[in-house]
This record gives C-alpha cells, structure tokens and sequence, in this order.
C-alpha cells in the first residue's frame, strides 16, 4: 500500500485518485502518522457494506456485473420443501447437482 503525505497529497492530489481509479489503496499521513485512507469505492457506491467492499478490493469476490431487479427477483417462485424435508439436506443436494 502506498504513503503519501499530507503536502504530497494537496499536491499531487490527481495522481493519487489516478492509482486509486486502477484499484491501489493510498495511506495518508501528517508527520508520519496515519489520518486516513484513500480506496477506491465499490461498483455499488460509496453505501455498500463495508466489508463486501473490501473483500472486493482484496480480488476475494467480484462485484456484480448487473444490478439486482428486486420486485422481479421477489416475483420468482419460492422453493417447496416437502416436509419433513432437512434443509441441511436440500442444500447438500443443491451443491451435488450444480457439480
């Protein structure tokens, strides 16, 4: 991760939001002390969970390549279990088939 300090952020302020843009993180620092973290922001802005945006930073998830359409995603049908059906068991066949 890259350091920049204060002076040096004022100034080059351009070139550091170009890294940042290209995914690099960029400490910043007043008399070599930590004050804050330039990153650059999620797909999904600047209100996504935190910890997603990180995962996403870290190449660990990708973002997703399209938005979620909510009601149309809440119009799908919803899965029957057939009772007394296990979860745990629905779940393992469900990862068995998508093999």
């Amino acid at each position: 991760m890259k350091r920049a300090s204060v002076t040096y952020a004022k100034n080059h302020l351009s070139r550091l939001l170009d890294g940042v843009r290209r995914g690099e993180s960029v400490l910043i620092t007043d008399r070599n002390v930590v004050v804050a973290e330039l990153v650059p922001v999620s797909a999904e802005g600047a209100g996504s969970d935190e910890r997603l945006s990180a995962l996403i930073r870290e190449g660990l998830v990708s973002p997703p390549k399209r938005k979620l359409k909510v009601a149309e995603f809440l119009a799908r049908p919803r899965p029957r279990l057939e009772a007394p059906a296990s979860l745990v068991r629905a779940v393992l066949e469900d990862r068995e088939e998508s093999r």
